[in-house]
């Protein structure tokens, strides 16, 4: 009893001095299913992170992908449908010209822990790019990666020859164009379409991460898997915060905010690109489906197109958007993936690891009274 009353004492001495503030719930929206790294690990993560990293200040409820899915994300932002929320530039390259510069480089990929932590120092760095989100009143907290993507077909594939007439899935221009080089027909859809497209018959395959064979069911009607030098995703906003949540927080709690997405970008990184594609293989193999390996000069051709991709994004750059120094901006973002890369091997990819390198480098170098803001 006398436990209880101190309680109660202590309750009440707190309530006439102003109380004690209530956590304040962000909506979260990773625009994924569970199994998907992104709201499997990404968002549950994050979710977890906040309170961690805000003394409880901060806190947040996940949203499925049938409330906001990723073509609806820029919208739910902006209208605070979603505070939080995984935003894919590619999906809107005529809103985050600047942004989806890098994406135009996912061919190039082969470290994903360090092609991650590059988009993320390069885009908090780059004016422009910081610029266009707060026109659409959003604010960048990091970036992820997939693991390297492979062809999934009906089909099997071996040689270049072998491509010629099939219609692909592709998750953004990038790979649309390796299709057409090799005369397949590429298919832009949302990775949510692609299941129905194939059991349909719409589509002979796509060009996507291996973890979706179990992320979306993949494994059910997919043949055959590829095994190609085809890069990765990694043009991701993955916690991209609207700039009216944002500014409605204390500099300490936008700083608690970033800790916790930086820890979480890693760890779905890892999810996703060290973990799953075993877990896919696993599941593929006991469905039968077959695994080849792509005829060398198939490799040999594909890693001659990929080694024209920077001159092509930065044409682009300049034909589509104006960005006219897309070769300086291009060869900046190569760098950054160079040095990213020494460290992610100097740390055997370890996802905490990579997130304290990232911290200190990154995100500990900002001042949060006005990062984001416009100031």
């Amino acid at each position: 009893m006398t436990h209880f009353k101190t309680l109660t004492g202590l309750a009440l001495a707190a309530t006439l001095a102003g109380g004690v503030a209530e956590a304040r719930e962000l909506r979260l929206a990773p625009a994924a299913p569970p199994a998907h790294p992104a709201n499997g690990v990404m968002y549950q993560n994050f979710q977890e992170y906040l309170p961690e990293e805000s003394d409880g200040r901060l806190t947040g409820t996940i949203l499925g992908p049938e409330v906001v899915n990723l073509g609806q994300m820029k919208d739910a932002l902006q209208s605070q449908i979603a505070e939080v929320g995984n935003l894919l530039p590619l999906y809107f390259p005529a809103d985050f010209p600047n942004m989806a510069l890098t994406g135009e480089l996912s061919l190039l990929g082969t470290n994903s822990q360090a092609t991650a932590a590059a988009v993320t120092e390069y885009t908090v760095n780059c004016e422009p790019c910081q610029k266009e989100m707060r026109d659409n009143g959003l604010v960048f907290l990091g970036s992820g990666a997939s693991d390297l993507y492979e062809f999934m077909t009906t089909t099997p594939v071996r040689t270049a020859e072998e491509f010629e007439g099939l219609r692909l899935r592709s998750g953004g221009a990038p790979w649309g164009r390796l299709a057409e080089h090799f005369g397949a027909v590429p298919a832009q859809m949302s990775v949510f379409d692609q299941f129905e497209a194939v059991s349909q018959g719409v589509i002979d395959g796509t060009m996507a991460s291996v973890a979706d064979l179990i992320s979306f069911r993949m494994v059910e009607v997919i043949e055959y898997v590829t095994y190609a030098p085809i890069g990765m995703y990694q043009s991701t906003s993955n916690f991209a915060t609207s700039a009216q949540t944002w500014d409605s927080l204390s500099a300490e709690d936008r700083a608690a905010m970033v800790r916790a997405a930086n820890r979480a970008n890693t760890d779905f990184t890892h999810r996703w690109a060290a973990e799953m594609p075993a877990e896919a293989e696993e599941a593929a193999r006991e469905a039968g489906i077959e695994f080849i390996e792509a005829d060398p000069s198939l490799i040999e051709a594909i890693n001659d197109f990929v080694a024209t991709e920077p001159d092509t994004a930065a044409r682009l750059a300049a034909e589509n958007f104006g960005i006219e120094d897309g070769d300086a901006r291009i060869a900046e973002f190569l760098a950054l993936v160079d040095k990213w890369t020494v460290i992610a091997e100097e740390v055997d990819n370890d996802p905490v690891a990579m997130a304290e390198r990232i911290q200190a480098e990154v995100w500990d170098t900002l001042d949060y009274e006005t990062y984001g803001t416009g100031m």
